[in-house]
């Protein structure tokens, strides 16, 4: 890691991470106070009030020690939905899922082998509303260096981090727009050599990057 990198993540401790990601969300778009606007905090802003969404929810992992970084996964070419994308591990709650965390857990589990009882749960990021129908539930979580993994060939190629230090970066996600569905919809994109990081996995992105920035420079004094 450059000495860069390393000024930029200096601090950001699994405790320090921990008392910014414990406290409740308070940067909710629903309530006007998210920059971006509720437009842009949803695939669709039109589906907000629909009472037919899919419950899903997706483990949004930082991975602590010396160089944190973000779990994601790339999506195999051959599922049904959302093929080939970069997300989070997560998927649809099944009526046995007790909460939005159980289903994170499970499908986290499921599609990448990470152990449960590796995973510290700290909240949640507001509902995102997808263009195909999903009200998804970012579950805030913790995991330490080292862990394993066993991808299911079914549904994972590969799983990567985006840096700490590239989420904590303000000028790093690109705001773009393009036509979906005959509809001018905007989208972000944050940056990585390898793999191309977009719309409700981005946007997700976006909004931890706010929570853990919030109106300070240190990660807990604020000064």
């Amino acid at each position: 890691m450059t000495a860069e990198l390393a000024d930029v993540t200096r601090g950001w401790t699994a405790a320090a991470l921990r008392a910014r990601l414990s406290v409740p969300d308070q940067d909710d778009p629903a309530t006007g106070s998210w920059e971006a606007s509720a437009e842009a905090w949803s695939d669709a802003a039109d589906l907000r009030e629909r009472t037919d969404l899919v419950p899903a929810a997706v483990l949004v992992a930082i991975v602590t020690g010396d160089q944190p970084g973000i779990v994601l996964t790339k999506r195999t070419a051959t599922l049904r939905r959302h093929s080939g994308q970069v997300s989070f591990p997560g998927g649809q709650i099944d009526a046995t899922d007790t909460s939005a965390e159980a289903a994170a857990l499970r499908e986290a589990h499921e599609e990448i082998g990470l152990d449960p009882a590796a995973v510290e749960i700290l909240g949640r990021l507001s509902d995102y509303i997808t263009g195909t129908g999903y009200r998804v539930t970012p579950v805030l979580a913790l995991v330490s260096p080292g862990f394993t993994t066993s991808l299911s060939a079914a549904e994972v190629d590969a799983v990567f981090e985006l840096p700490l230090a590239t989420l904590l970066d303000p000028t790093a996600p690109e705001r773009r727009e393009a036509e979906f569905a005959g509809r001018l919809r905007q989208y972000w994109v944050w940056p990585h050599p390898e793999h191309f990081i977009w719309g409700a996995t981005a946007a997700i992105l976006v909004h931890l990057a706010r929570r853990l920035r919030g109106s300070a420079t240190s990660p807990i004094s604020g000064r």
